[in-house]
């Protein structure tokens, strides 16, 4: 059936039908236009543009409809336009001349935008769910090894000392912010768009608020032209699942650096690894890696509807089907990139020894050593820095560390030294005096998890509710 097919003398070529079909991407909405329409035939019956008989039977036939489509009774005609057309041409088929009178003062192009921030907005809930998830787990790990004093790198080289929970706690922050922006995102979704028509409205009395409390929307649209053009939430929720997977590709590079036998920081799961089909020692983790490269895919789903967005003229156009695939798919990956990343991080092995003896060996409490002439001695910090650069070198000409140079060593470039100098670069005691609000001190470990936790517990996981 072609709700479009009055104004046409022949039928569309089969390659037309085919190039315009959306219904591959479209049906997994088809729980969503079900609600809408429900929403809208009830609100049709109360205004008396339906009778109360006409609006009654139409809910029941849609909900009859939806149980049949969940069930599996009635599967999906592959060969509808999309499934607006699908559900509509089922309901006339069940209803004869009632079911005609459903699509009454809407069109496909308000329907559209409704279902696909009905949509969103439960995926995005789902996806929220599991990022809370991720970061109880690195809450977790964090807390067990706020003590596991590690280096912490700038340009990829050893600088100060810090701890593994301090390092995960880092990726807390960022899921934080993506957290707080799917939010923002949803809040700025929160409008309903039905009763915009094709573009125009509708000479119907249409009571918009009473549809819009029946889906659960707080607003209603304010410009009709907007309404229906407006994919300003597709392209949002892109780049929320984008900055997402940025976050997540950056920990998954972390990963594969510290499983490596270079650094042996962590060691991975069997279960979340695979194996080379020639070299037999090989454990790769193959899952993180993935992980990593996903993001592209996504970064790539957020361009295309951007670029699809920048020269359409209002109010809707073809062009705006595009936009579906490419957020589905954005959210689609998010979610498959977060179910396993969970369970490979509760399982992996810390190896706090191999993170202690790398500490140990970079020479990261040189600052510490410098700031000890400030406090202790009174440099000024430059000539500090300078005197602690040539102690640098001067270990590495004899092959020793800063805690293992003989005092003398300490005083022949400057006699200001004393013993005191091996308790300032203390790995321990640098980590623990790095007290400062966002440090990297246990007490400061253990103190950003309990914020962070009870964060997560009051975070909402997004929107939920309506009709049915």
């Amino acid at each position: 059936m072609k709700l479009w097919k009055g104004r046409f003398s022949k039928e569309p070529d089969p390659k037309t039908n085919d190039f315009n079909s959306s219904i591959a991407v479209d049906s997994r909405m088809a729980r969503q236009d079900i609600q809408g329409s429900i929403a809208h035939a009830k609100m049709l019956g109360e205004q008396g543009i339906l009778s109360l008989e006409e609006s009654e039977k139409l809910q029941a036939g849609l909900l009859e409809l939806l149980r049949d489509i969940e069930s599996g009774a009635l599967p999906i005609d592959p060969d509808a336009e999309d499934i607006h057309t699908f559900v509509e041409a089922e309901l006339t088929a069940r209803l004869g001349d009632t079911g005609k009178r459903l699509h009454t003062a809407r069109s496909r192009n308000d329907q559209v935008a409704l279902d696909v921030r009905l949509y969103l907005r439960e995926a995005c809930a789902g996806l929220m769910g599991q990022m809370r998830a991720l970061i109880a787990v690195l809450c977790d790990r964090a807390e067990e090894n706020a003590e596991a004093v590690m280096p912490g790198y700038t340009h990829m080289q050893r600088a100060q000392p810090v701890t593994f929970g301090h390092h995960l706690m880092a990726y807390c922050e960022m899921l934080l912010r993506d957290l707080s922006r799917f939010e923002d995102a949803l809040h700025r979704m929160d409008v309903l768009p039905l009763g915009a028509g094709a573009l125009a409205g509708t000479t119907y009395p249409l009571d918009r608020a009473r549809t819009a409390a029946l889906l659960g929307f707080s607003a209603v649209s304010q410009n009709s032209l907007d309404a229906v053009s407006d994919r300003d939430f597709c392209a949002e929720i892109g780049f929320c699942c984008a900055m997402t997977m940025t976050h997540l590709s950056r920990l998954c590079e972390e990963l594969v650096l510290w499983c490596s036998w270079e650094f042996k920081f962590i060691e991975l799961d069997d279960a979340f690894c695979t194996g080379s089909s020639i070299m037999p020692q090989k454990k790769n983790p193959d899952l993180a890696e993935l992980i990593r490269g996903k993001s592209g895919r996504v970064f790539g789903d957020l361009m295309g509807m951007l670029t699809m967005l920048k020269g359409l003229p209002l109010a809707y156009n073809k062009d705006m089907q595009e936009d579906k695939e490419a957020v589905f798919d954005a959210a689609d990956t998010l979610k498959l990139c977060l179910t396993p990343l969970i369970p490979m991080l509760q399982t992996m092995t810390v190896r706090a020894d191999r993170m202690r003896a790398a500490a140990a060996g970079g020479f990261i409490n040189a600052t510490d050593c410098a700031d000890y002439l400030v406090a202790e001695k009174g440099l000024p910090f430059r000539d500090a820095y300078k005197i602690t650069g040539e102690l640098v070198a001067v270990c590495i000409e004899k092959g020793c560390t800063l805690e293992t140079l003989p005092l003398e060593e300490y005083r022949a470039l400057c006699p200001a030294f004393d013993e005191g100098v091996y308790g300032a670069i203390n790995l321990d005691k640098c980590v623990r005096e790095r007290t400062v609000v966002g440090g990297p001190a246990p007490e400061n470990v253990r103190a950003q998890v309990c914020r962070v936790r009870a964060l997560i517990e009051d975070h909402p996981t997004g929107k939920g509710g309506g009709t049915p």
